[in-house]
């Protein structure tokens, strides 16, 4: 599905995106209903959640890397690096809570995305481990980060939606 050009935009698309044209926004133009309803759980989710910004990132950036999806790895590494992560924490996200130099805290979260997207579900002790770092609102907000970009990565895989112009990364998933 081909992104649509704001000249193809509705006037409600128009009032909701203003001068967005993110490739992502463009392409859920073709439904101006879903795209106002979803801005608003996903602005939540990017903006207004109570994790710190590198926690919400780093499940980001894990989730876009288990779904293989590479506009969602890149438009979030952009934001990783700004909210701070190095070029070597980046490629350490692509290999999981296993890797050397994650905090505790950290890996229970890589676990919690790993778990979140193969069994739907964080087991009682990767629960417990968050747990001890988060409170029922953070944990609530974990779970929903990590559904919430996987159901983005699910849309942008599907509808094979191509990164926008100058969104680079240095580890790019393999597209499907």
């Amino acid at each position: 599905m081909n992104p649509l050009s704001p000249e193809q935009w509705d006037e409600e698309t128009r009032a909701l995106l203003g001068d967005r044209s993110l490739n992502i926004f463009a392409t859920l133009a073709h439904h101006p209903k879903l795209m106002k309803r979803w801005l608003v759980f996903g602005n939540h989710v990017l903006v207004k959640n109570s994790l710190t910004d590198r926690d919400r990132e780093l499940l980001i950036l894990r989730t876009g890397w288990n779904c293989q999806a590479p506009y969602e790895w890149g438009q979030h590494v952009a934001i990783a690096r700004e909210v701070g992560f190095s070029d070597e924490e980046i490629t350490r996200i692509s290999k999981g809570a296993g890797e050397a130099g994650w905090s505790d805290k950290e890996a229970a979260l890589l676990r919690a995305a790993d778990q979140l997207h193969g069994q739907q579900m964080v087991n009682d002790q990767t629960y417990a481990a968050l747990a001890q770092h988060y409170n029922e609102q953070q944990l609530l907000d974990i779970v929903f980060t990590v559904g919430q970009y996987h159901l983005v990565s699910m849309a942008l895989n599907t509808f094979r939606v191509q990164r926008d112009d100058g969104v680079t990364d240095i580890t790019v998933p393999e597209a499907r």
